[in-house]
């Protein structure tokens, strides 16, 4: 498969991209993606038509449609004259990056989208039983194998097609990141992909991203893909991917060019590890005030001592004055003016305060509040 897609640009502001790359894989097969500039996913998405039926396979991660017209796109790309196809929407799966778009084609006529959860894909898709049937889409003179494949999704399928041998596989398997959800679902379903494939030609295996360059290594959230590798795996890769699950330890692995992780779990890790970050930093924190307080109030007091004004000293005879009982003043009796009886009473003397030794001086400073 002969093609080169756009590689996005450092500078998406100064050097536009066109919003949707079409590529033509026959007359009845189109690959299109969505522009690095408009989402660093860049997810694929795929157009399949039969005779009385076309098939699209996700809608992409970007929803608006002026800045990503992808109905008008798709459209423009059924065959022309007299009544249209009717369109089927489906999905590989439910997450955001491959189903942003459905509500372009809701409200167009002759159109119908089946949701992502696991009942109206079993519905729609006709697998009966799930995981371990397959489902048929025809779209006239050209069918459609369903296969289940959960593991990065719980309602993830993949689609085969028999004209063309091509195998969509979302992103269960794709040049980049497996990110797997349920490891025992995921490697049942590579199981089974690898004993559908064995039995069937294929031509490529397209999956929804390209996440690695021609080095194997990958691009992290990145608008611009220089030098990146090829969308198509091979046959041979798909056959081989029972053993690369198997060797995962459910949290992150590298095997190859494949990055295998849970991102679920790296998450809650990531999370527990920042907590328990930061109660260790709140404990150090409270250790050091505890240990620097009182050092720092005693330079405060001791501070405040040095600066203050001096109070005047209270002696203990100064104490005792102000405590004691008051002197007492001299009784003085006025002269009786009668007379016939004429008394002179003595003047008591004063009462004199009670003595004390020496008085020791004991300086009481002023104190600050804090």
């Amino acid at each position: 498969m002969d093609v080169h897609w756009n590689q996005g640009s450092e500078d998406c502001v100064k050097n536009p991209q066109p919003p949707i790359q079409v590529h033509q894989y026959n007359a009845q097969t189109f690959i299109l993606r969505e522009s690095l500039c408009a989402t660093y996913e860049a997810p694929f998405i795929y157009l399949l038509i039969g005779k009385t039926k076309a098939l699209l396979i996700d809608t992409g991660a970007v929803a608006d449609a002026k800045t990503m017209p992808l109905a008008q796109t798709v459209i423009s790309l059924l065959p022309k004259g007299g009544s249209r196809l009717p369109l089927m929407v489906v999905h590989t799966h439910g997450h955001l990056d491959h189903r942003s778009g459905d509500d372009q084609f809701r409200a167009l006529p002759d159109v119908e989208v089946v949701p992502t959860d696991l009942e109206s894909v079993k519905n729609r898709l006709g697998i009966a039983d799930w995981p371990n049937g397959t489902g048929l889409v025809d779209l006239g003179d050209r069918v459609i194998d369903v296969i289940p494949t959960p593991g990065h999704y719980s309602s993830h399928v993949a689609y085969y097609d028999r004209q063309s041998g091509l195998f969509f596989s979302g992103d269960f398997f794709l040049p980049g990141r497996l990110l797997i959800e349920d490891t025992d679902a995921d490697l049942a379903s590579a199981r089974r992909v690898a004993e559908f494939v064995e039995q069937h030609p294929i031509a490529y295996v397209l999956g929804g991203h390209i996440e690695l360059d021609e080095s194997g290594e990958t691009f992290s959230a990145s608008r611009h893909h220089s030098n990146e590798r090829p969308l198509q795996l091979t046959k041979q890769d798909l056959l081989a991917l029972p053993g690369i699950v198997e060797g995962f330890n459910g949290f992150y692995a590298k095997r190859g060019v494949y990055v295998l992780m849970n991102q679920n779990r790296i998450l809650i890790l990531l999370g527990v590890g920042a907590i328990i970050l930061l109660v260790a930093i709140i404990l150090l924190l409270r250790a050091l005030w505890r240990r620097l307080r009182p050092r720092a109030v005693a330079k405060r007091i001791a501070g405040a001592v040095l600066t203050s004004p001096q109070m005047p000293s209270l002696t203990l005879r100064d104490r005792a004055s102000s405590s004691a009982t008051p002197r007492a003043s001299p009784v003085v009796v006025r002269p009786d003016p009668s007379p016939i009886r004429r008394k002179t009473l003595p003047v008591l003397p004063a009462r004199r305060a009670r003595t004390c030794p020496r008085p020791i001086r004991i300086p009481i400073p002023l104190r600050r509040p804090l």
